[in-house]
């Protein structure tokens, strides 16, 4: 009877942990999604909460002047995967296109939690 008790926990964390890891990429698909949907504006008031910037890295200007410079757009998500050096971020595969030009392999993003919210570092 102990051993069932052990499998069950077990169980119940396997679970548990797979849930984890599905809500963390589906929020750090959704942050993705929303990025390049929002990136025509160019308004760093809705973009700027979905990108890492500070600490030494770009400004959200400086971010979206780039991205917008060279075209790019999102084409759709190939899949997902917690980074393992990091329970806070998700490798997000996708493909872009850059001017209208779907690329030949798919984007590596990572998409960190800071502060309670999931954002696309470049």
């Amino acid at each position: 009877m102990r051993r069932l008790g052990a499998w069950l926990t077990w169980g119940a964390l396997g679970v548990l942990a797979c849930s984890s890891a599905s809500s963390k990429t589906e929020a750090a698909e959704a942050t993705v999604r929303r990025l390049f949907e929002a990136l025509p504006s160019e308004d760093c008031a809705v973009l700027g909460p979905l990108l890492a910037t500070g600490a030494g890295m770009r400004s959200c200007e400086e971010v979206v002047a780039e991205l917008r410079e060279h075209g790019l757009s999102l084409v759709d998500i190939v899949e997902s995967k917690l980074d393992g050096r990091d329970p806070d971020a998700v490798l997000v595969r996708a493909r872009v296109a850059r001017g209208g030009e779907v690329g030949k392999e798919p984007w590596l993003l990572r998409v960190e939690r800071r502060s309670g919210a999931w954002r696309v570092r470049f």
